[in-house]
């Protein structure tokens, strides 16, 4: 009778829980003698041996994979006395470096795939613009001054062009710069590089042989003659298949870093709590 009696009292009932709880922590949460154990693994030393042959060229001596086994562990537990005092915790350099280790894991996730011929034609074909080939030009330029605004350019311009229509030497009109006086198939981001990216513009609408300005470059007004031009094209895959390669593996890799974010953080329910009343945007 005693003992129903003690098993219906609620004080040993809150016992025996207690006693359960603590029971399955013991058995869930590392022991502390597992927590101090460190495993140099084959798979550790593998990895200690191929960096230092990247170091070094050459396979390390035993004496050697002693040592870096040996800086291995030093290393490990300095790390694992730093976690255990909070050192990791706020800490910029350390959140860098794990994030970029979880941005490496999601692009490995994604890694493992090639690209198709189709893959690589549609991936051309919607960033053209990331591949296609300049024009190329063939050209000569006649430097008339600073400005076709200036009255005194402008007066030159006139008269420049009215020599030319009538078939003067070109050697003996504008004047002398250190500027390329011709140009010999050019691609035009190298022509935009030395006189601008609006004369190199205007060179690609400009008429084929025949003299026409006053075109502004960086420098002034100019009178051009383009004698040849390929226009700006984009080329086949067979042509830039490397380069498309290199752009569609970033692109997967910018993606899978992406979209491996838009997943975690779903999990997160982020606060505010800073007010930003009154910042400047």
């Amino acid at each position: 009778m005693r003992m129903r009696t003690l098993l219906g009292e609620p004080l040993l009932h809150f016992a025996l829980i207690g006693v359960a709880l603590f029971a399955g922590y013991r058995q869930m949460a590392p022991n502390e003698s597992s927590a101090r154990r460190i495993a140099v693994t084959e798979g550790v030393v593998r990895d200690l041996i191929t960096q230092h042959v990247a170091a070094r060229g050459r396979e390390p001596s035993s004496i050697e994979i002693t040592q870096l086994i040996e800086s291995w562990v030093h290393d490990e537990i300095l790390y694992r006395e730093g976690v255990a005092l909070g050192l990791d915790r706020d800490d910029a350099v350390v959140k860098r470096r794990v994030r970029q280790k979880v941005e490496i894991i999601a692009e490995e996730d994604v890694a493992t795939s090639t690209p198709t011929e189709a893959d690589l034609s549609a991936y051309l074909g919607n960033n053209s613009a990331r591949f296609t080939q300049p024009a190329i030009l063939t050209f000569e330029q006649l430097f008339l001054g600073p400005r076709s605004s200036n009255p005194d350019v402008a007066r030159i311009v006139a008269v420049t062009g009215e020599s030319l229509r009538r078939g003067a030497n070109p050697e003996a009109l504008g004047h002398p710069t250190l500027l390329a006086r011709r140009m010999r198939d050019t691609p035009a981001d190298l022509v935009a590089r030395d006189f601008g990216a609006i004369f190199a513009a205007a060179l690609e609408q400009a008429p084929i042989g025949e003299w026409s300005g006053p075109v502004e470059s960086s420098f002034g007004a100019h009178y051009v003659r383009v004698s040849r031009r390929t226009p700006a094209a984009v080329p086949p895959l067979s042509a830039v298949r490397d380069q498309v390669i290199r752009e569609w593996e970033n692109d997967r890799r910018q993606r899978a870093r992406a979209d491996a974010y838009a997943r975690m953080r779903a999990g997160y329910d982020i606060n505010v709590e800073a007010s930003l009343a009154g910042r400047e945007q």
